[in-house]
């Protein structure tokens, strides 16, 4: 009887110990050596140790899990506990997920930050409908022009093949008259080889990581808009943690949102320098594309507060008097 109940007392503590573990997927669209893949990394190793092996989370880089576009959609299912992407990317759902992609709204770091801010109640309150909590927010570099030839105006654009990989980046295609094409990063470097892309906007580190300088030799860091990616968490997931655990994945997600904004800053110009080590030239936009692109960047300021309503303008009124 002793032997039996001794068993049945083993089976208990093993149940309570699976229990009590809990295990997330979390994927991501980008390699394993982009800063932001390495930042989500070195969160799930923080919450591992925090935790003592309580949580353990697995980062799926590189869409090996999910394509980009299928991520937000995973978390709110469950099929993933959590998950990161590009919030510009969901602004047809709701345009406050564009804000941080209107351009030349937000074109530094600081601006950005304030931006994050005076947008993040909202947010909560959207994504919390969807059953969805963000984790931490990390920025890209300010997102300037990739293009095979040299131009001086958007004129100079007018006709070309050129990647959208969101609402903001096609509509960008419309106003200048380019031929959009949808790409997502994962398919770029391939789009790039075979000829289906010739010009795009994005950060210095997308051009780094996917290899554009074997295919298209001339960066314009017009510093347009400075893009966020969100890390969220399926709500019912971060629920079922118990309160240290929840404690520890709140902190470690606070410690990753710090080190991100850091390191995005930092390696602004480090990436820049790698493009223009590997024969990419870097140039100053013209004082008239500079023009250009505003002009895109006030249609695109005005279209965006239209469709955002009240709360749209509440938080742009709040972000400029921070």
């Amino acid at each position: 009887m002793k032997l039996k109940f001794g068993i049945a007392l083993a089976a208990c503590a093993l149940a309570s110990t699976a229990f009590a573990q809990a295990k997330w997927d979390l994927p991501t669209a980008y390699p394993p050596t982009n800063y932001h893949t390495e930042n989500i990394t070195q969160f799930a190793k923080d919450v591992d140790a925090a935790t003592g092996g309580k949580l353990k989370i697995t980062v799926h880089a590189n869409a090996s899990l999910f394509k980009a576009p299928e991520i937000k959609r995973a978390v709110q299912s469950g099929q993933a506990q959590a998950g990161e992407i590009l919030l510009a990317n969901y602004a047809n759902e709701n345009p406050i997920y564009a804000l941080d992609g209107v351009p030349f709204l937000a074109t530094t770091y600081p601006e950005s930050k304030k931006l994050y801010e005076a947008s993040k109640p909202a947010m909560d309150k959207l994504l919390a409908a969807q059953g969805i909590k963000v984790l931490f927010m990390v920025p890209w570099a300010p997102q300037g022009i990739y293009v095979k030839k040299e131009i001086a105006s958007v004129a100079d654009l007018r006709g070309i093949k050129w990647r959208a990989y969101s609402p903001a980046t096609a509509k960008i295609a419309e106003l200048i008259g380019a031929q959009p094409v949808q790409i997502q990063q994962a398919e770029l470097s391939a789009a790039m080889a075979t000829g289906v892309i010739e010009s795009y906007m994005s950060s210095g580190s997308t051009g780094y990581d996917t290899k554009t300088y074997e295919h298209i030799k001339n960066f314009y860091d017009t510093q347009a808009w400075i893009p966020k990616n969100a890390i969220l968490v399926n709500a019912k997931a971060f629920d079922a943690l118990d309160a240290p655990t929840k404690a520890a994945v709140t902190k470690a997600a606070a410690d990753a949102e710090a080190r991100g904004w850091k390191v995005a800053e930092e390696k602004n110009a480090e990436y820049k320098r790698l493009l223009a080590e590997r024969g990419m030239k870097i140039h100053k936009p013209s004082a008239k594309l500079d023009a250009d692109m505003r002009q895109v960047g006030g249609i695109m300021q005005s279209d965006w507060l239209k469709v955002a309503g009240a709360e749209g303008a509440a938080i742009v009124d709040t972000y400029k008097k921070k």
